[in-house]
């Protein structure tokens, strides 16, 4: 079990990071150069001062080696990326595979982890806490695992690493389905997105509050930190009204979320730093491809006006 004293995380503002640009992808395998991450990190760094990654692929392997390198002050949250271990047939987009595939996807998992540990011990210094899996127990993901997976990877992480452990997920199954979950981790890591729920900008910070006092008050006593919230700014209308998708509106919602988790003393992570051109489907107003504080190219979106003239 962790130490008390590494669970005050300290002030910063904090923001989702990965950096894959047009023809990159995790799937597929081609990474961003080093000279591209540091060029990102460069572009965060006065900004920022926690980062989020989300596996422990080639690309998180970089990340950690330009912050040593280019000693840059960033703090890291890094993040096992899981696989399904059990067919989901209520996921929209496709959550069934054949069993063979469940079974690849189970060892793959126990070694993604394994990395997790490794490369938490091989980076103490920049690595502050550590979350085995992301969206992976919610009603709608393509890659259910099993609640009891979930602990087991927890202990894993726990017993190989000394950073806190948590694991990433919507704020409702934090009420519910996760309870035991709950007990485990050393915090809890909850993501909310109004948009997604069809609350216009007006209802936005209201919504979000109350998705974190929800789970606050569930698990009195224990740490609770927003892993992801954010606002994307172009929409084909799937899962959202088409005109809530804008930058006035992400530039409103994150000027807000971010006064309030700074005046509350939450850590919240921002989604996300870049547009991912990879996500989502092949239709290039798919939501998924635009919720960074910056466009693909590197430009940045109106909401970074309110940024630029501040510091961490």
């Amino acid at each position: 079990m962790s130490d008390e004293s590494q669970l005050r995380f300290g002030s910063g503002r904090a923001i989702c990071y990965s950096g894959y640009r047009e023809g990159q992808s995790p799937s597929t395998g081609i990474f961003p150069s080093y000279e591209q991450i540091r060029e990102d990190l460069l572009i965060l760094h006065d900004q920022w001062r926690y980062l989020r990654l989300y596996d422990c692929s080639e690309h998180a392997k970089i990340v950690l080696e330009v912050i040593r390198k280019e000693k840059l002050n960033f703090k890291l949250m890094l993040g096992a990326s899981i696989g399904a271990e059990v067919s989901n047939p209520g996921c929209p987009w496709g959550g069934s595979y054949p069993e063979s595939v469940l079974e690849s996807n189970r060892r793959n998992n126990e070694n993604e982890v394994s990395r997790l540990i490794e490369l938490a011990n091989l980076y103490p210094e920049m690595v502050f806490s550590l979350s085995v899996g992301n969206e992976a127990t919610v009603d709608w993901t393509d890659h259910l695992v099993p609640v009891g997976r979930v602990v087991e990877y927890v202990r894993m992480v726990k017993k190989g690493a000394r950073q806190p452990v948590t694991f990433c997920e919507n704020y409702v199954p934090w009420l519910g389905k996760l309870e035991i979950l709950g007990n485990e981790v050393d915090f809890i890591s909850l993501h909310t997105y109004p948009i997604w729920e069809f609350k216009n900008i007006s209802e936005a910070m209201s919504f979000t509050i109350e998705n974190y006092s929800s789970v606050a008050r569930k698990y009195p006593g224990k740490p609770v930190v927003i892993t992801e919230a954010g606002w994307t700014t172009s929409s084909n209308g799937r899962g959202m009204r088409l005109e809530d998708a804008n930058e006035d509106n992400q530039k409103t919602y994150l000027d807000n979320l971010v006064k309030w988790a700074e005046k509350k003393s939450i850590l919240c992570f921002v989604f996300e730093a870049f547009d991912e051109p990879w996500k989502g489907s092949s239709d290039p107003m798919e939501p998924e491809k635009h919720w960074g504080l910056y466009r693909v190219n590197r430009k940045p979106k109106k909401v970074m006006d309110q940024f630029h003239s501040t510091r961490v």
